[in-house]
């Protein structure tokens, strides 16, 4: 999905491709299409997509998927969605 973006070069995920199965569950319940699959293994495709949700991590079956959720710029945006735009651009932590 890379027309959703959010501050590009902060997010936490990290994913080991040795430890990666291909099981391909990331792709699956990634909601910003952020991995991608080559030679069964997971890449990540698109990191800037990543809103840190923490939902491939919880899913990875191998824990080859890390990830801070709700740290990092993309919980401020978070944030200002649910508690209006005013909170100032310097409440980001990097």
């Amino acid at each position: 999905m890379k027309d959703i973006r959010y501050i590009d070069g902060v997010s936490s995920i990290t994913l080991n491709e040795e430890t990666c199965i291909g099981c391909g569950m990331c792709l699956q319940v990634c909601p910003h299409a952020v991995f991608i699959l080559v030679a069964k293994k997971a890449r990540i495709d698109d990191r800037d997509g990543c809103m840190e949700c923490g939902a491939c991590a919880m899913n990875c079956p191998v824990d080859a998927v890390r990830v801070n959720p709700g740290v990092g710029c993309a919980s401020l945006i978070i944030k200002r969605w649910l508690k209006g735009k005013n909170m100032p651009a310097d409440s980001c932590c990097c």
